[in-house]
């Protein structure tokens, strides 16, 4: 007889604890986007559009490393199966060179060619004014946010999830403090607009990482990371690192490709559809944030018990992931339709802003049901699990031919924007159907550590 709904009580009782903390870490943090998003947007549709565009840079930056996170995650939480936390401190070490290396490069980027890469998503002349005013501040915070991040990864892979909570907190009492302090010139300080939000943002990066990595090094006795173990490199978990860490970061390179062809495919319209498109996404994130700790607590669970060899029992735990996400989507979508005009009513925006963002939230209450579905179950099952290139190969094929495609067509064949916008998040629908069939063949059980380790 098929159970959908396991009886293991341990499984509720790790999914809740590890899911409550990093749920709540991603809570905090898109306060703090929200904050900088409410509280530029008092400024005009061209500062929300330049911010957003501005922004894009970082959400390119978040694909890479969330790669490389992945990695990290992916292999070190299998080896917290076995207990082998001398092969963690390994993987962590080669996560955090790759990390600062992107961090580097991608400020490089943006401090060499800020006014190219803001004109490739917009020719308004204030986007571009406020995007490069913000980009050229915010992109010196890169590195700092790529080095916290896999401080934080390394921390969660050993079910300590609470610390990214903890540190993601305080990030957000600097920045908020100091985006009203900057933004608009508080206790004496000139105001500064955008670039008073960049400011804040850069602060709070170097405290993030300064938090982060002095856990991680001097506090934390899990792991007991020492500096000894960033100066030597394992080449058999290198190798292991690339071969199933590509696809990961593969997978998220192709998902910023396609976030960067939304805004390039919107920035066509009028500053006042960038500006929907950017409160949008803030709703989206909103809802989006609960899920992805409940995503992330599942993917932790995954890798530590196809690590340790259970695989009857992970069948039993798929099988009840997909029924707490289906719920978890339909509840998300009614979330996002009550929540609509109370939210958009948080923006001084202006009254065509408003309209065309009802419009786009009427379309994401129905897209998050499958996004919470489908996206759950792919990372937090298929790809923890150890199949890592089939959800790559699954969003290549979705975001080349499918989304992008009837994106374009659907613009120059004169639709309005919320029918293309429809366009650009239809896969979050289509892909259930490839992950439902995936999911319950469960060929995606693979053990990926070295059996010496």
């Amino acid at each position: 007889m098929t159970v959908w709904l396991t009886k293991d009580k341990s499984f509720y009782r790790d999914l809740v604890a590890l899911a409550i903390p990093i749920a709540l870490q991603n809570m905090i943090t898109f306060a703090v986007n929200f904050a900088d998003n409410l509280m530029i947007g008092s400024l005009g549709d061209a500062a929300v559009s330049g911010v957003y565009v501005g922004g894009q840079m970082q959400t390119v930056l978040q694909m890479f490393v969330g790669g490389i996170d992945g990695a990290v995650l992916v292999l070190a939480a299998q080896y917290w199966g076995k207990k082998d936390t001398a092969s963690i401190r390994k993987v962590v070490s080669i996560g955090t060179r790759l990390s600062i290396l992107v961090g580097i490069v991608m400020t490089l980027l943006v401090e060499l060619f800020p006014a190219q890469i803001i004109g490739v998503f917009s020719a308004s002349s204030g986007v571009l004014r406020e995007g490069v005013s913000y980009l050229t501040i915010v992109g010196f915070s890169y590195l700092f946010f790529s080095v916290a991040q896999i401080m934080i990864t390394s921390m969660r892979s050993v079910e300590t999830a609470k610390v990214g909570m903890y540190i993601s907190f305080m990030t957000l009492a600097v920045n908020v403090s100091l985006n009203y302090i900057l933004i608009f010139g508080k206790l004496g300080m000139l105001a500064m607009g955008v670039r008073g939000a960049a400011v804040a943002t850069l602060i709070s990066r170097i405290f993030e990482m300064l938090a982060g990595t002095g856990y991680v090094f001097f506090v934390d006795r899990k792991l007991d990371m020492k500096y000894r173990d960033f100066l030597h490199t394992d080449r058999e978990l290198l190798k292991d690192f690339v071969k199933y860490g590509l696809p990961i970061i593969g997978g998220n390179v192709v998902w910023s490709v396609n976030m960067l062809a939304n805004t390039k495919i919107m920035g066509f319209y009028s500053e006042e559809v960038l500006a929907a498109v950017s409160i949008t996404g803030m709703m989206n994130n909103l809802v989006y944030v609960g899920m992805t700790g409940m995503s992330a607590a599942v993917g932790i669970i995954t890798g530590k018990t196809v690590g340790a060899g259970k695989y009857e029992l992970m069948k039993e735990y798929a099988r009840t992931v997909q029924v707490i996400f289906l719920f978890v989507g339909i509840f998300s979508g009614l979330l996002v339709r009550g929540l609509r005009d109370p939210f958009i009513s948080l923006y001084s925006v202006s009254e065509a802003a408003r309209i065309v963002s009802g419009q786009f939230i009427n379309v994401l209450s129905f897209t998050i049901i499958g996004t919470c579905y489908q996206a759950a179950c792919l990372a937090g099952l298929v790809k923890a699990g150890g199949d890592i290139s089939f959800v790559f190969r699954n969003d290549t094929v979705f975001v080349f031919l499918v989304v992008i495609p009837s994106a374009v067509l659907s613009y120059y064949l004169g639709m309005p924007a919320w029918f293309v916008f429809l366009c650009l998040k239809c896969d979050q629908i289509l892909k259930c159907f490839v992950a439902v069939v995936k999911i319950n063949r469960f060929n995606w059980m693979k053990n990926l550590t070295r059996q010496e380790a």
